[in-house]
């Protein structure tokens, strides 16, 4: 089994304690988003992988060394500014990647430059000098990096005003591959996207997933189906994460779609809990995960 934690919320940025704890006892409980009563309980001892995705690996760094199995990070790394990503500190990420290149090798680290939307403000020239800034300063610490195009979730919708987006022409899409790889390239790195209807390849990026069922095999040994529930290539996982409970408030997020059940969940957070929010209820139906 291959744990994704988390593309419901930022695990790492928020939970890493929490996180830490039930990787101690050895298992967590996740409640199905749809069927609130059915818990799966997924034991550590059944996990193979661990792939970790946040936008501040800071937290979790120090307990890396207590983690015995393989993990991969993605972290997220945009350039918009604070109308956007109001609880987000770029200098403090690119100094943890760093950090974290060095502790799991360069070749178990992604960045992703996820997800690019147009505006007035954020336009083709904006991202540019932001993609080319950041490959600049991650030279030597990455070599991977995967790129996505905002979509049109709930609170993307919600956020359409503070959004302003621009439609994204072909124009727009060949300049971005054309630029994005020639930057990627002159800093010794790959680009690529990944489940996207435009992935570029013509414009020089790489096609590639963002966990491979190749990649998957090699650090574990094992082989694994394509995940369904994503309808892509990628290897399957599990998320132990929970809707509406990122603190990073991010104006496109998909995870996130109301603000107010965000700050009325994390106030039901308990690190020594077996669920990332609440606590197990007398007639929650808890089925182990195999």
């Amino acid at each position: 089994m291959i744990l994704n934690v988390s593309g419901r919320t930022d695990i790492v940025a928020f939970y890493s304690k929490w996180f830490m704890n039930r990787y101690k006892e050895g298992y967590v409980d996740v409640r199905n988003p749809f069927n609130p009563k059915l818990v799966n309980r997924i034991n550590f001892s059944n996990v193979d992988l661990i792939l970790f995705c946040t936008k501040n690996p800071r937290p979790i760094l120090e307990y890396l060394k207590e983690i015995d199995k393989p993990i991969l990070f993605h972290v997220t790394l945009t350039p918009y500014k604070e109308d956007i990503e109001p609880n987000v500190s770029k200098k403090e990420i690119i100094e943890s990647i760093k950090k974290l290149s060095k502790i799991i090798g360069i070749d178990n680290l992604y960045v992703r430059y996820d997800p690019i939307f147009l505006s007035y403000k954020y336009n083709i020239s904006y991202h540019i000098k932001a993609f080319n800034k950041m490959c600049t300063l991650l030279n030597g610490y990455v070599n991977k990096i995967i790129v996505s195009f905002i979509d049109d979730y709930k609170n993307v919708r919600n956020n359409y005003k503070t959004l302003n987006l621009n439609e994204i022409e072909e124009e727009d899409y060949a300049k971005i591959g054309t630029s994005f790889s020639e930057i990627a390239k002159k800093n010794n790195m790959t680009v690529q996207t990944c489940f996207e209807e435009k992935n570029l390849v013509e414009y020089g990026f790489i096609k590639g997933e963002c966990l491979s069922r190749e990649l998957a095999f090699k650090l574990t040994g094992k082989k694994y189906k394509n995940w369904k529930a994503r309808n892509c290539s990628c290897a399957e996982m599990v998320d132990i994460g929970a809707y509406n409970t990122c603190m990073h408030l991010c104006k496109y997020c998909y995870a996130n779609y109301d603000e107010k059940k965000v700050k009325s969940n994390i106030k039901r957070h308990y690190d020594d809990s077996s669920l990332l929010i609440g606590r197990l209820d007398s007639d929650d139906i808890i089925k182990v995960r195999k």
